[in-house]
């Protein structure tokens, strides 16, 4: 899927044109939820999602986020990137807003997302905050 913004910028989901090298080194040294996050790590991680790379006009890669889905019940979105050069234009949202786009069709029960410090930006797309957060729980890697 390629979908392309009136300011220039183009949405893909094409995998042959996500830059992994470049991915792993945003997540890596500049999202603090990954920092230090290795390139085996992000690639396995790539080929297990759904991918999402926004472009601009001269065809560099400038955003990333990923899904991680079973395409019939449940979603989490993650690693939602927009380069730093980038930001301010609304690319986060428009991301968002095209990743439940294209989950839709599956008419998912849930779609959940963790986040800082983002909240107005994926509220503009339609998340709203755990009604029960008091439910979820959460299995830690062994200590």
């Amino acid at each position: 899927m390629i979908t392309s913004w009136e300011d220039g910028y183009e949405l893909s989901t094409d995998p042959d044109r996500l830059d992994v090298d470049l991915v792993h080194h945003w997540l890596s040294t500049d999202a603090f939820w990954a920092l230090g996050r290795s390139r085996e790590t992000v690639e396995q991680s790539v080929r297990g999602s759904l991918n999402f790379a926004v472009h601009d006009r001269a065809g560099a890669q400038v955003a990333y986020a990923r899904v991680v889905t079973d395409r019939a019940t449940f979603a989490w979105l993650c690693d939602v990137y927009v380069a730093p050069a980038h930001r301010g234009k609304g690319l986060g949202t428009r991301l968002a807003g095209a990743v439940r786009d294209h989950l839709a069709p599956y008419e998912l029960k849930r779609v959940l997302l963790s986040t800082l410090d983002a909240h107005g930006v994926y509220s503009k797309v339609g998340f709203v905050p755990f009604p029960d957060p008091e439910h979820l729980m959460l299995l830690s890697p062994a200590q």
